[in-house]
């Protein structure tokens, strides 16, 4: 049956104008991104195909371009709308984070953290610098690749926060086993971090491990900084 068959309150459009998005599905919003189906299934069910194939929003907004386009009814511009519209919200939260202190939005940090490196293949490590009054300056990749004590050099994380003249810094890094415990390592690493930056008066607010299906694990609620 074709969504205009439907009732009206119960299709996607209608459904978000009337009771706004969160009343959505996964695959009815994902319907709406869509906007037509391919023949014999509507929207909603070409969303659910996406879906299941994929897993999780998660993995489908991630995917690489190749297995994104090889799905029947997807192609080369849907992706690149996918991906526009995964910026745009980082964009969004990135705004959101530098017109105010981040602790006043703990939860824009940790989502930005996730949808810019949450899915992310490879081991990334990132900084937020932050002003005097805990509002964001810039988001940096400084490193990436198998993050250990000797691959994240804190000599550049102290030239890049001078260089930005931050006040303050979070940092960040990905697993990408999904595993979001911190490992002896990671805690020795954020020391000598925390130690660096203590010498220029730069404080570390929090360290950050990112996951793509996990909420990011926080080392200073965990009494680790």
């Amino acid at each position: 049956m074709a969504i205009t068959d439907w009732p009206e309150d119960e299709r996607p459009r209608e459904k978000l104008l009337g009771r706004g998005p969160a009343a959505l599905s996964d695959a009815e919003l994902l319907a709406l991104f869509l906007r037509v189906g391919v023949r014999g299934k509507s929207a909603v069910d070409l969303a659910r195909d996406l879906l299941e194939r994929f897993g999780t929003l998660t993995r489908l907004c991630a995917a690489p371009a190749g297995d994104f386009a090889a799905v029947p009814g997807m192609g080369l511009a849907k992706y690149a709308q996918l991906q526009a519209v995964m910026e745009l919200a980082r964009r969004a939260l990135s705004e959101e984070m530098a017109a105010r202190d981040v602790f006043d939005s703990p939860s824009a940090v940790r989502d930005w953290l996730r949808l810019r490196i949450g899915s992310l293949p490879h081991e990334v490590f990132c900084v937020l610098l932050l002003d005097a009054r805990n509002r964001l300056i810039e988001a940096v990749e400084l490193f990436r690749g198998t993050l250990t004590q000797t691959s994240v050099y804190p000599r550049e994380v102290v030239k890049l926060a001078l260089a930005r003249n931050a006040a303050a810094v979070i940092l960040a890094h990905n697993h990408p086993s999904g595993a979001s415990e911190p490992s002896g390592a990671d805690e020795l690493l954020t020391r000598n971090l925390k130690q660096a930056l203590d010498l220029v008066d730069v404080r570390v607010l929090d360290h950050f491990i990112v996951t793509a299906h996990a909420r990011p694990l926080s080392f200073a609620e965990r009494g680790l900084l």
